[in-house]
């Protein structure tokens, strides 16, 4: 079966190897393997975007809080997806973006949707929709449970990084703690300072400052007073720096204050051979093995021992971790089971309307 895919993005955010999302990360996995199986990918994501297969670019807009600019962006995403339907015979669309239900095609196309959020981040009109043809799924299980109501619920498929990529680099010296996310109130990046702060460690903060106003209030009004000479704010950074952070960190630090769907960063970390320091929210439990490749726990105070105590852990048992539940190759052959999967179920109901008529 020759499978032409689309995959389309979250419309506020590129897509490629540096994204600093999961959703946009999971999507570039995807679409690597679509290419690599002999199929044929095209993608549907803003200006900036680099895919493997052939992209097809809408505007990037910078306030993505502005009801009027949100409006106009879902317009020229839906454009754009029925525009590619046609011009490629797509077999199937898979949305990774939380506005799925602002841009669905017309019906007659499968449309595979995948809850890369908590499903109260998402419409309750997108997750009840009636739209024939329209699948969806969760990345980790825990996340499965809190979605046992949405309509056609396929089986998780956990996510996965690139472990051949990420491997731990023994001449480096972990001397640092490190944070890597998006920095907006929910991801506690002021609990993870105060923590470092208490363990007397220094800490590095990466990453990316979106132009909303609650995330740039948050960096203002409750990052910004807490850094200090031990404790840094690098900002973005690519894949190569990122790993480098990790490779040379003695734990990575997750502070999240929201249940979590996954942590890619958790498991790039194992990758890297560093053990993580999460809290016990969402996923985290299903990806952190307590006193193994890290610990859980359920405030700063417990984080700020758990900097001092990670010595303790062996950075063999992270790595192993990583590439034995962690792969995305695995995660990515899921994905392309689900797509023929599907795509042939679609044929042969077509083959039995005809046969009938």
């Amino acid at each position: 079966m020759a499978l032409a895919v689309l995959q389309v993005a979250f419309p506020f955010a590129p897509v490629g190897a540096d994204a600093v999302g999961g959703a946009e990360q999971i999507l570039s996995a995807c679409d690597a393997a679509v290419v690599r199986a002999g199929y044929r990918s095209i993608v549907v994501a803003c200006e900036g975007s680099r895919t493997c297969g052939e992209l097809v670019a809408v505007p990037r807009v910078s306030r993505a809080d502005d009801p009027h600019v949100r409006a106009a962006a879902h317009d020229a995403h839906r454009e754009a997806i029925e525009n590619a339907i046609a011009k490629f015979g797509v077999d199937i669309v898979h949305c990774h973006g939380i506005d799925f239900d602002a841009y669905l095609p017309a019906e007659g196309v499968n449309v595979f949707v995948t809850l890369h959020l908590d499903p109260q981040a998402y419409s309750v009109r997108g997750l009840n929709t009636k739209r024939a043809g329209t699948f969806f799924n969760c990345v980790s299980r825990s996340q499965h449970a809190r979605c046992a109501k949405v309509r056609n619920l396929l089986p998780p498929i956990a996510n996965g990084v690139d472990v051949d990529e990420l491997q731990p680099d023994p001449q480096t010296r972990r001397a640092h703690a490190l944070v890597l996310a998006r920095i907006c109130p929910e991801k506690g990046i002021h609990l993870a300072i105060e923590s470092a702060k208490k363990a007397e460690v220094d800490l590095i903060i990466a990453g990316e400052i979106f132009p909303y106003s609650d995330h740039q209030r948050y960096f203002a009004e409750h990052v910004q007073p807490l850094v200090d000479a031990r404790r840094v704010f690098v900002g973005p950074v690519g894949f190569a720096e990122k790993r480098k952070l990790l490779q040379s960190a003695r734990c990575l630090l997750v502070p999240s204050l929201i249940e979590e769907t996954s942590s890619l960063v958790a498991m790039e970390a194992l990758a890297c051979g560093t053990p993580v320091v999460a809290f016990r929210r969402g996923a985290l439990p299903e990806i952190v093995e307590d006193r193994v490749t890290g610990f859980l726990v359920d405030n700063g105070d417990q984080m700020a021992t758990a900097i001092v105590n990670v010595n303790s852990l062996s950075a063999a048992d992270c790595v192993g971790t990583a590439c034995r539940r962690f792969n995305a190759a695995c995660m990515a052959r899921e994905y392309i089971d689900v797509y023929e999967k599907l795509t042939e179920a679609q044929l042969a109901r077509r083959q039995m309307r005809r046969a009938a008529s």
